[in-house]
């Protein structure tokens, strides 16, 4: 597929109280420093896009992962014609467009404002953009609103601008900034700053003497002005029509990374939907001197180090996904961001859980874990580099922080009880459940690096699940301090002691034994009799500690796959676990129909996107495989939803996958052969994938019994 045929507006007909992705439509290059945007209001909102407005602010530069976590160092540029009425609200300079007639598109944005007739045109580079105006009228102007306390400095040959941009709350850094220095190519005339227009705003008009066409480029640096200037020297030579093509060839090589053939072109049109929004987080947050070395600001100590760094990117979310596709797809990617990952726990003294560009310590556990072991197990870090990142494990599995957004909390009642008391600590059930987790990670890599007795104890800390695992239900509950289950217990009642859900979401995160957990059922309550009330129960809810009803409530109750809430994280895996059990045709045919809840337009996303983790749960699901257990190096079968896949490797093989008799009465598999060898075994190893060769999926209409087959990975025995 096409990069042009992208439309970034996929999953952006979101509110705070029902996400259909709740994504922005960003014009920038994969892990780009900043995206473009075209904002609709200029009220101060973590919306500030809505596909359905005819409203044209301007274009936004932005760096916001999420409306939850909101925007920092941005800043807006509009054009304008004709006299302007200094005294108006900012609101009454907003344009109009058409949406229908706007171009929407990773690597180029544009937009016709019919009140100021004015034609916006952007393309993006690493550090920046190149803008485009042409104006339809006479007396050009162009705005540049800074939220909050900006400053402007017109550079004394009246055709360069510099902006410092401070709208960034941070717990750990009060005066960091960005840096951004724009270039026309037209002189600038006069200049009016405004602060009286709107308190959320500094604006500085810009006037021009009447032309048609006005270019722009615009470079931005977290480090000093020096640097934003390096980086618009690198585009000296380089053409509006340059710039384009670099960034449409750029995009494009990452879509074909994996090649598609099939009927279904909407299902496909989505896959490469999902493609894009995959490659957008994290963002590099690094910098290239002027010997093309990185260096990046470290805002923890006010100073700027050599290195990579990388921000934007919630563990919690994309560690399941992300980062295992990262590892087929990117694997030289994948180990830069990781040394960037190491970079921020070397400056902040603990390994990052949401990078936003400083931890903002949100959402239980310490899920970096499974990205550093998955990739330690994939052969993506070498040996030092392991020993390394396993010091940084051991520092948040040991060291309680006082700052209590760094490292884990509470562990030393965890390495006490065994699990967190629900009487001291906030959603005790995920916070258990992920350190326990964390640890089968920290394991792995002890167990790479021979340090056996290191790798023997945190495989026994794996087990700790066990502790708070109630029979009489097969669910698990908390505990408080006595060792007794937390009286009132009700099994769809949300938060308090678990994570945006309730027990039937949260208490089947054991990726890593399953083969265990399921010895914990009894035969008057099997592990898959369990499974099956959780997918055919109605999808109650309980508003529970929350207070009120969240978005993720409303979101599970829409879609009606009883408690598989495939709009948040963690039922992800949920469709995946009946691979352990007898009847692995279940998960085939939940993960074929939860497919259909993905779709390439405004409401194309079940539930929050979150940094391309959902994006990349259809991938998998498109694929054929899911790694269900990250710092394995498996991944578990579910059913290809295409006729012909080719993922394209990095050591220049394809790996193959063709899916015959693709109708949609055939909902089951049938068999499996690789390389012409019939399958015996529910998954497929890192190496089988990533050395190339032929996957064969034959469907069925009815599905067949299968008893010999190999179970995927466990710490238990099977």
């Amino acid at each position: 597929m096409l990069i042009s045929q992208i439309d970034t507006r996929q999953g952006t007909n979101s509110t705070s109280e029902f996400s259909h992705g709740n994504t922005l439509p960003y014009t920038g290059m994969p892990f780009g420093m900043n995206y473009l945007i075209p904002q609709t209001t200029f009220d101060d909102t973590s919306w500030s896009f809505s596909p359905v407005s005819h409203q044209f602010a301007g274009i936004k530069i932005t760096h916001q992962p999420s409306p939850w976590i909101g925007d920092f160092s941005s800043f807006i540029l509009s054009a304008l014609t004709g006299d302007i009425e200094i005294n108006t609200k900012t609101f009454d300079q907003i344009g109009s467009y058409r949406p229908n007639e706007a171009t929407f598109n990773p690597h180029y944005l544009s937009i016709y404002d019919q009140r100021y007739e004015v034609q916006t045109e952007v393309v993006p580079t690493n550090y920046g953009a190149f803008f485009k105006y042409n104006f339809d009228r006479k007396i050009p102007k162009i705005i540049v609103h800074i939220p909050k306390n900006g400053e402007f400095v017109l550079d004394d040959s009246q055709n360069k601008l510099k902006l410092l941009v401070r709208n960034y709350d941070s717990h750990f850094n009060n005066d960091f900034k960005l840096y951004a220095a724009l270039e026309f190519d037209e002189p600038i005339k006069t200049t009016l700053t405004l602060h009286q227009n709107n308190p959320e705003y500094d604006s500085m008009i810009l006037s021009f003497d009447d032309t048609d066409e006005i270019n722009v480029k615009l470079t931005t640096s977290f480090i000093n002005f020096n640097q934003a200037q390096i980086a618009l020297n690198r585009l000296n030579n380089l053409t509006f029509e340059n710039v384009k093509k670099i960034a449409q060839e750029t995009w494009q090589s990452y879509l074909d990374l994996i090649n598609i053939t099939d009927r279904n072109k909407k299902r496909l049109s989505t896959f490469y939907h999902c493609m894009y929004r995959t490659f957008l987080f994290p963002q590099r947050c690094y910098e290239l001197d002027s010997n093309d070395r990185p260096i990046h600001y470290d805002l923890y100590h006010d100073t700027v180090k050599s290195g990579y760094l990388y921000m934007n990117n919630g563990f919690w979310d994309t560690s399941k996904t992300v980062y295992p596709l990262f590892a087929i797809l990117t694997p030289k990617t994948y180990h830069q961001m990781l040394l960037g990952f190491y970079n921020s726990y070397l400056e902040s003294g603990y390994l990052p859980k949401w990078l936003a560009p400083d931890e903002r310590g949100m959402m239980p556990g310490t899920l970096i874990d499974a990205v550093i072991a998955d990739a330690a197990v994939k052969g993506i870090l070498n040996e030092d580099e392991m020993r390394q990142f396993l010091d940084a494990m051991l520092k948040s599995a040991t060291q309680e922080s006082d700052d209590e957004r760094l490292g884990r909390l509470g562990m030393d009642d965890f390495n006490k009880y065994g699990y967190l008391p629900a009487d001291k600590y906030p959603e005790s059930v995920n916070q258990t459940l992920d350190y326990t987790y964390s640890d089968f990670c920290i394991s792995q890599v002890a167990k790479l690096l021979h340090e056996d007795k290191l790798a023997k104890k945190y495989a026994k800390s794996a087990l700790n699940y066990k502790n708070i695992f109630d029979p009489e239900n097969g669910l698990m509950r908390p505990k408080d301090s006595n060792g007794q289950f937390k009286d009132g217990f009700d099994s769809i009642r949300w938060g308090t002691d678990y994570t945006e859900g309730s027990s039937w979401q949260n208490s089947f995160a054991v990726y890593h034994d399953i083969a265990g957990l399921k010895k914990l059922y009894s035969k008057k309550l099997s592990f898959l009799q369990t499974l099956l009330n959780l997918s055919n129960q109605k999808p109650a809810f309980k508003v529970g500690g929350y207070g009120f009803q969240i978005h993720e409530m409303t979101e599970m109750a829409a879609i009606d796959f009883g408690q598989i809430a495939i709009s948040n994280q963690p039922s992800f895996h949920l469709p995946y676990l009946f691979e352990y059990t007898d009847h692995p045709e279940y998960t085939e045919l939940l993960v074929k129909q939860l497919a259909n809840q993905f779709n390439d337009s405004i409401d194309g996303f079940p539930g929050d996107e979150d940094n391309g983790s959902m994006a990349a749960w259809f991938i998998f699901a498109c694929l054929g495989f899911y790694p269900l257990c990250p710092g394995s190096d498996e991944y578990v079968f579910g059913i290809s939803l295409f006729d012909k896949i080719q993922i394209n490797l990095p050591s220049g093989d394809n790996f193959t996958i063709r899916t015959n008799r693709n109708q949609p009465q055939n909902q089951f598999v049938q068999t499996r052969l690789l390389n012409g060898q019939e399958l015996k075994q529910r998954f497929l190893k890192y190496h089988q994938i990533i050395n190339g060769g032929n996957l064969e999926t034959n469907l069925c209409l009815l599905p067949e019994i299968k008893h010999d087959e190999q179970l995927p990975f466990s710490l238990s025995k099977k």
